[in-house]
């Protein structure tokens, strides 16, 4: 698994923890929604500012958004 693909499922996983669609997140985050369904699906090779912006959006630490789950091991 990539860390693109990891960090995707991980944003994907807490925005829908906290009932949040991607257009929510994505104006937390100050970015565009289209954006977050890219990062989410492992499309884009995202930039340390934007993951901090998505973590910080997600009231998280950016660590969070790349820990492989126990049932991904």
């Amino acid at each position: 698994m990539t860390i693109t693909i990891l960090f995707g499922i991980n944003v994907r996983r807490l925005r829908l923890s906290q009932g949040l669609s991607q257009d929510a997140l994505a104006d937390k985050a100050g970015l565009h929604r289209t954006y977050i369904g890219a990062v989410e699906r492992g499309e884009r090779n995202i930039t340390l500012i934007n993951a901090e912006k998505i973590a910080n959006a997600l009231g998280i630490n950016l660590l969070d958004c790349l820990k492989k789950l126990e049932e991904d091991v």
